[in-house]
């Protein structure tokens, strides 16, 4: 790969307080995707939440994890991964939503994607709801669909909502399989629980080949063991990677539309998404992150923890290209 220009890593923090600046993730540049030359992976923001069916709010997400992303460095501590060494990484800034109008939102971050993936970037997205994995899908899998590991309380496949809405963040997965851009009998669901609508609403997942790991299975197997089960399920083909903050007890991620208790520790999802290292990695997001429930910003650094995690792998998938 080429060298990677200084203008692409994260501002020195002995050159600027973590508390000063304009915020970006990471403190990495700001470029739009029209001047991103170069670029190997862009942190994107959709600030979105126009499907949410509960707790709003998930829409101020991106502004507050870059605020917190400040706490980002430059070496994981415990892979030795250094992200920054490996790939030109920039903040590519917000898609372009519509706030009163979903399909048009929909089509807006589409169309934002698409020029992502034209110029050859790999998209790591904060939002938003978890409806924004749809659009994300669409440009990024229209060529090919994906497996997808996914770290979640809920399982995202619902059918409708209010009998007519097609498009909520409890629906996206569905639509994506239906559409052909994700590969059900590749996708992995983690943590799943909660009360569910009607003793049906697992169904059409499991029919359609998704293994699904509901959290009492997880605690069951541990860590390692899910891990190994994850693996398997997505094998060597490319895979996505979409991390719900519900999917952890919401002792550790308060912050968040649809909490669930009972969840995932932030320790064990740090070592199942280190335990991706080497999967055949094309994006990835973190999601549902919702700030008016979290104004301590605790679950949005958590957030952004996991996308310094997931960043990691996407790096050495991209070097490794």
């Amino acid at each position: 790969m080429s060298p990677k220009p200084e203008s692409y890593k994260p501002i020195p923090g002995d050159e600027l307080p973590r508390f000063a600046g304009i915020a970006t993730f990471m403190r990495l540049p700001y470029v739009t995707p029209a001047d991103a030359e170069n670029v190997d992976i862009g942190l994107i923001g959709v600030p979105w939440d126009g499907g949410t069916t509960n707790r709003a709010g998930a829409r101020h997400g991106p502004r507050q994890i870059r605020d917190l992303s400040t706490m980002a460095r430059n070496a994981h501590h415990a892979t030795g991964i250094m992200p920054f060494e490996l790939c030109n990484c920039a903040d590519l800034g917000d898609t372009p939503v519509n706030p009163v109008d979903i399909e048009d939102t929909l089509g807006r971050v589409e169309n934002f994607y698409a020029e992502v993936v034209r110029r050859g970037i790999v998209p790591l997205t904060a939002g938003g709801d978890h409806l924004i994995t749809l659009p994300v899908m669409r440009a990024l899998c229209r060529d090919e669909a994906v497996g997808m590991v996914h770290f979640d309380a809920h399982t995202d496949t619902l059918d409708r909502y209010f009998g007519e809405s097609k498009y909520t963040h409890g629906t996206p997965f569905r639509r994506a399989i239906e559409e052909g851009l994700l590969d059900p009998k590749r996708t992995v669901q983690i943590g799943i629980r909660g009360a569910l609508y009607s003793d049906r609403d697992k169904d059409w997942g499991l029919e359609q080949g998704i293994r699904v790991i509901e959290i009492e299975e997880y605690n069951d197997l541990g860590v390692d063991a899910v891990i190994a089960e994850a693996r398997r399920v997505v094998g060597e083909g490319k895979t996505y990677v979409s991390f719900d903050v519900d999917a952890l007890d919401p002792v550790y991620a308060p912050g968040t539309g649809t909490p669930e208790i009972g969840g995932i520790t932030t320790y064990d999802a740090q070592k199942m998404i280190r335990g991706l290292r080497g999967l055949n990695l094309v994006g990835g997001d973190v999601v549902e992150v919702s700030p008016p429930f979290d104004m301590s910003g605790n679950t949005a650094l958590v957030a952004v923890t996991m996308m310094f995690e997931i960043l990691c792998l996407l790096a050495e998938t991209v070097d490794r290209q």
